[in-house]
């Protein structure tokens, strides 16, 4: 399991620089969803043989000497889900009483906190660093993220004492996870798929600090689900920040093989039910949505057709993800649910034959050809499938350089229409090869 580490700090001192930095901004297909990857929360950082998550605060501020109150709750949350924080500095100006503030917070945990002395730009600056000894903090580094300065030795100490990371083991029992803002419906999701006419096998702690995992029967084969909706503390941080509701979710999207995204059929959808879904589509796990509380919906028949249209547009970069319409309190259409977690789960976890896939790719090649770039096209020799959870195809080609996104849409969608893939991302990945290809220039 990941480790997780947080930026804290007032505000302008590149906390998001760092962030972004950190993380190596993807630029990933899934950099291009509106919406999702503006206003970043939670990224993953990996370094030499490490991999922990980082996630970004705002920035703290005083207020007539007190916390600015919402942004104390997001620190006190992300503080609280951290094994690493690094308390970010402006290493250009003077300390600040929000700096001193900060520290104060930071000194009351028991956590490693790391001082990141920001806008270190040249050797001109370094000087500056005595300044922030008062604060009091064993480890120190001086970086710049806008030009790369010290960002080496920040990792080194952030990982200092982690485990290499490696890739979890498969388990055979499909693992769901409920995910979705707060007040959508998800504990009563739950339940009503641990309704009694399900055997309970069994209630096994979570692995995260804040899920419950709960084995369970259903066609006589065992499931678990992990139940996002339980909370560490009790009271208003943690039921009323909305946005960092997805901090208790990450760990779970993790673990998971199949990730349910709740939707408020009262609401409709907002931004933050896509950057929940894009932490999901970042950990490449397979997807159904669900549209809970339909029992307040009036014109049921109508509304659907709406909202199908709705759906199509807002979540169009999941156009394989199963939406369904239910009511977790009355039950109605919940038995739409699970059929729809066990199809994308044999999706996400689907073999392919090699002599499938490489007559789908030749079709599709002879149907469409690649565009040609210079006076060169691209040319496909050979695929096979690399990879499960999600399936992963390499192509063998004359050149990765020659794919362009279009094309690289259009072999997705040909393997889509000849192989039931529903409910699963798929990745397709490119090599330099050279021998017989599909097609000539």
């Amino acid at each position: 399991m990941r480790k997780t580490v947080c930026l804290v700090g007032r505000p302008n001192t590149g906390k998001s620089s760092l962030f972004n930095r950190l993380i190596n901004e993807k630029k990933a297909i899934i950099s291009d969803i509106p919406g999702v990857t503006r206003d970043r929360l939670y990224g993953i950082v990996n370094y030499k043989d490490y991999s922990f998550s980082l996630i970004d605060t705002g920035g703290i501020d005083l207020e007539k000497e007190v916390f600015n109150d919402n942004i104390k709750m997001q620190a006190e949350i992300a503080i609280d889900e951290a094994d690493v924080i690094v308390f970010v500095v402006d290493g250009k100006e003077e300390l600040t009483q929000n700096d001193y503030a900060v520290r104060d917070m930071l000194l009351k945990t028991d956590k490693k906190v790391i001082l990141a002395i920001n806008k270190i730009d040249d050797k001109v600056h370094e000087d500056y660093i005595y300044n922030f000894y008062e604060l009091g903090f064993e480890h120190m580094y001086m970086v710049s993220a806008e030009h790369n300065r010290g960002i080496d030795k920040l990792l080194d100490e952030i990982t200092n004492g982690f485990e290499k990371y490696t890739t979890p083991e498969k388990d055979e029992v499909c693992k769901f996870c409920i995910i979705g803002r707060p007040n959508v419906g998800k504990s009563s999701l739950v339940n009503a798929i641990l309704g009694e006419e399900r055997q309970i096998v069994s209630d096994i702690a979570g692995t995260t600090r804040d899920s419950n995992d709960t084995k369970f029967t259903y066609e006589k084969n065992d499931y678990i689900v992990i139940d996002t909706a339980g909370m560490r503390k009790k009271g208003k941080i943690y039921e009323n920040l909305e946005k960092y509701s997805i901090i208790r979710s990450l760990k779970a999207i993790e673990r998971a093989d199949v990730c349910v995204l709740v939707i408020d059929a009262s609401e409709g959808i907002i931004e933050h039910d896509k950057h929940i879904l894009s932490y999901a589509l970042e950990n490449n796990k397979a997807i159904v949505v669900v549209v809970n509380k339909w029992d307040l919906i009036e014109n049921k028949d109508e509304e659907m057709k709406k909202w199908k249209i709705k759906l199509e547009n807002e979540l169009q970069f999941v156009p394989y993800a199963e939406k369904l319409f239910l009511s977790a309190k009355t039950k109605a259409r919940i038995h739409t649910l699970m059929p729809a977690i066990i199809k994308a789960y044999e999706s996400y976890t689907k073999e392919v034959k090699t002599s499938v896939l490489n007559d789908v790719i030749r079709e599709a090649v002879a149907l469409h050809e690649p565009p040609s770039y210079k006076q060169r096209r691209l040319k496909i020799y050979f695929v096979s499938q690399t990879a499960t959870c999600p399936p992963k195809f390499t192509f063998n080609v004359n050149s990765e350089k020659l794919i362009h996104f279009s094309y690289y849409r259009y072999l997705e969608n040909k393997i889509r229409e000849n192989i039931d893939l529903d409910g699963t991302p798929i990745i397709l990945n490119f090599k330099n090869k050279g021998d017989d290809a599909y097609g000539e220039d």
